[in-house]
């Protein structure tokens, strides 16, 4: 399934795509998440996105962000399935490239994984949980048309405690901000 949004393609993660985690793996795209992972923990993420893309039971989906005009992957993004205060719901999660930031890709891409998500049926709820200190993620939420629910300590990866908004997406509602 490919979803097309105003400057970006979303395309389902692939055996392929491990170059694509490494260049995302750098450390000024890694600062708010502990830090760059070591190869070992890489190889295990892209075991678990190329699993999650392929899962047909809507547990979520990873994708690779491309540019329609010349095929080149940007960034990652993707939703997968999480339990928040006793419920299920759906997170979301991106990573655009420094190359490419600050031309609006990653709202683009979560408008489109926003689509993704809400096609499965299957939860109401798309979460997203940027640091505190990260503006630009957060600013990606607002222009998407996600809703702060407030701060809240987050665990990212495991052993890193961190302090996030809580930022929530209806997908039983149509409407996403242009």
């Amino acid at each position: 399934m490919d979803i097309e949004a105003p400057a970006v393609r979303i395309e389902p993660w692939s055996e392929d795509d491990l170059g694509l985690l490494r260049a995302a793996n750098a450390p000024e795209l890694m600062h708010h998440l502990g830090g760059p992972e070591t190869e070992e923990a890489l190889l295990k993420r892209h075991a678990r996105y190329v699993a999650l893309s392929a899962d047909r039971t809507n547990r979520g989906r990873m994708f690779r962000v491309v540019l329609p005009s010349s095929g080149e992957a940007v960034g990652t993004i993707g939703f997968w399935e999480q339990t928040w205060q006793g419920e299920q719901v759906y997170e979301t999660g991106w990573t655009v490239l420094p190359a490419f930031q600050g031309r609006g890709l990653a709202v683009a891409a979560t408008r489109a994984v926003v689509e993704a998500a809400r096609a499965t049926k299957k939860h109401r709820y798309l979460h997203a949980f940027p640091s505190v200190g990260n503006p630009p993620s957060n600013g990606v939420c607002r222009r998407a048309g996600f809703v702060l629910q407030g701060e809240c300590d987050f665990e990212y990866p495991v052993g890193h405690p961190m302090r996030c908004n809580n930022w929530r997406l209806d997908l039983e509602s149509p409407h996403i901000p242009t």
